[in-house]
């Protein structure tokens, strides 16, 4: 420190033992307030250490004392806010909210247990013998968004929780991947813009989803100042630092330089610094990729990219290159096998005879020509242009003869496709997303998930002679995907109500009506924000709420819409033997 700065600083504090001693001699009823003061004064600074539920906070209170002192292991012991002290002998101090304090001593390691249940207790004082704590005093909390509003609490009594930084669309589709088994690459794009840095969406990403992610490749140089990316090892150790040279407009990938940890240290100074600092901090946590917990979504393998400045490109497609699981058996629809007449296979093999599931139908895009083109990923065995196939759904027989691949507006034939591929077939009017085309022994692949909706609203044609060129296009877009229709005997099927995951879906429904049938329509909105599935046993008496409306969803489930989540928190509280089931995605 500055000897001119050290000097001010013993100055000050001698001014303010003085006044606090002056105040100490006014009176015995200033004696306490005059005591709080001089602690204040002469105690070290404290230093609360927060974030979400696993990001390292109680291992970086043990790199900073260079010490064990805070238990990494114990949920129970983290779930408590804790203030680490320097003080002699070892020993903790539980504060109980009804005031009582219990100690325990701690010999030579962590707390590793509560002395009273977790419910009772405000906050432990930690006193351990430790040079760094005699500078500075440790606050570890369980974070802002942990398993229990009590713990959260704990830590809002000290702390203010900051904004959040994933994007609720973000979330939901994480939280379906996540919930389907679905392994998930995280690529963090954006990054040439400012923002948030990297170890709070890595903490967001635990808290909200419950995903660990592991990066590959780690910034260099903070949000808005994108220099490159740190290469991790197995062991989440920067091993090569990939540098980007920008390109004109980002039109083409980014070239790169390749340096070693000491070359990058030169370079890049005090921005690899608090690169190789964050990785250390993640590794620590154990944040480091396993590919058998990538493939069960336990954790999730993290890049960093600019899309715009094509930084990044080539790392993602070399992860997904690497990393992503190969095409495996996928298991049939068990409710029609069990509906079946005739024999069904319960799924297929990449290896077995060729089958095929729609995820996609897209319609209207040649305008020439009001092509309807369907999108099919190969399950198993070989497809072959002109190939006759059979539609699970309906047992129709159909010939493949136009195949395309898509990339954009470009379209090129296909002849041959195997498991894993993507392949348009043209003018298939009769297939729509979640259905199964086969050969050989029938088999049925289950439907498509649906994403919950939390928009709503009544759609109509503004003239009453286009009523069945609405309702055609209303079948279409529906079989497509673009919203899920709603319809009741209440309202009937002039006015059905559209249900979708963000208000945009409305818009392109809108617009295609328009363009693609030449139906103007009219959206207005219902009194609903939010919707869960029912059964027919609880349909009747649960349509007798106030603020809730039953729906026939056209896959045949019965749809509740409910005012707001209190309306439902309300009927659900009254009601607990009403069948209401979160819709994740169906």
């Amino acid at each position: 420190m500055n000897p001119s700065r050290q000097e001010a600083i013993e100055t000050i504090t001698l001014l303010l033992t003085q006044a606090i001693d002056a105040l100490e001699s006014g009176g015995p009823e200033l004696v306490e307030p005059a005591s709080e003061l001089r602690e204040m004064v002469t105690r070290p600074p404290r230093v609360a250490i927060a974030g979400r539920l696993k990001s390292g906070k109680s291992t970086l209170v043990n790199a900073l004392t260079q010490h064990h002192i805070a238990a990494t292991d114990s949920v129970e012991c983290t779930m408590a806010v804790s203030m680490y002290l320097d003080g002699a002998p070892a020993r903790a101090e539980v504060v109980g909210l009804d005031g009582r304090v219990d100690r325990v001593s701690l010999g030579q390691g962590p707390l590793d247990h509560l002395p009273r249940p977790l419910d009772e207790v405000d906050y432990v004082r930690q006193f351990v013998p430790n040079v760094s704590l005699q500078r500075l005093s440790l606050i570890d909390t369980p974070g802002t968004a942990t398993l229990t509003v009590d713990n959260e609490q704990r830590t809002r009594r000290m702390l203010i929780d900051g904004a959040k930084g994933l994007e609720p669309q973000t979330l939901k589709l994480f939280r379906v991947c996540k919930a389907r088994g679905l392994p998930i690459v995280t690529v963090v794009n954006k990054w040439d813009r400012p923002g948030k840095s990297p170890l709070e969406l890595v903490d967001e990403i635990v808290t909200e989803i419950g995903l660990q992610p592991t990066p590959l490749y780690w910034p260099v140089g903070e949000a808005g100042d994108f220099r490159g990316l740190a290469k991790l090892s197995d062991e989440g150790e920067p091993q090569e630092y990939i540098h980007f040279i920008r390109t004109a407009g980002g039109s083409t990938i980014a070239p790169e330089e390749h340096f070693t940890p000491e070359q990058a240290l030169d370079k890049e100074a005090d921005a690899w610094e608090t690169a190789t600092e964050e990785t250390e901090l993640l590794a620590a946590d154990g944040a480091v990729h396993d590919q058998e917990l990538f493939l069960d979504c336990t954790t999730s393998p993290m890049i960093f990219a600019s899309a715009m400045l094509n930084f990044g490109v080539h790392q993602i497609l070399d992860t997904l290159c690497e990393l992503a699981p190969a095409p495996g058996a996928r298991l049939g629809d068990q409710a029609a096998v069990a509906a079946s007449q005739s024999a069904m296979d319960n799924g297929r093999e990449p290896g077995d005879e060729f089958s095929g599931a729609v995820f996609k139908v897209q319609a209207g895009m040649d305008k020439k020509h009001r092509d309807s083109l369907a999108f099919m990923r190969v399950v198993s065995g070989e497809f072959e242009r002109g190939m006759q196939v059979t539609h699970a759904q309906s047992g129709r027989s159909f010939s493949t003869k136009y195949a395309l691949t898509v990339f954009g507006r470009t379209r090129s034939t296909v002849e041959t496709a195997y498991p894993g591929d993507i392949v348009g077939l043209v003018n298939a009017g009769s297939l729509a997303p979640g259905d199964t085309i086969y050969t050989g022994k029938k088999v049925q692949f289950p439907p498509m998930p649906q994403f919950a909706p939390e928009h709503f609203r009544t759609l109509r044609a503004k003239s009453l002679g286009k009523y069945k060129q609405f309702r055609k296009a209303l079948e279409q877009l529906d079989s497509e995907g673009v919203v899920q229709v709603l319809k009741n005997d209440v309202r009937g099927d002039a006015a059905p109500v559209m249900a979708a995951v963000g208000p945009m879906q409305f818009e392109v429904m809108q617009a295609r009506m328009d363009n693609e049938y030449n139906v103007e329509t009219i959206a207005e909105p219902v009194p609903y924000s939010v919707a869960r599935r029912t059964n027919a046993e609880t349909a009747p008496e649960l349509a007798k709420q106030r603020g809730v409306e039953i729906f026939t969803r056209t896959d045949g489930e019965l749809i509740a819409l409910f005012g707001d989540k209190w309306r439902l928190q309300f009927i659900q509280k009254e009601h607990p033997e009403f069948f209401l089931e979160a819709l994740v995605a169906d």
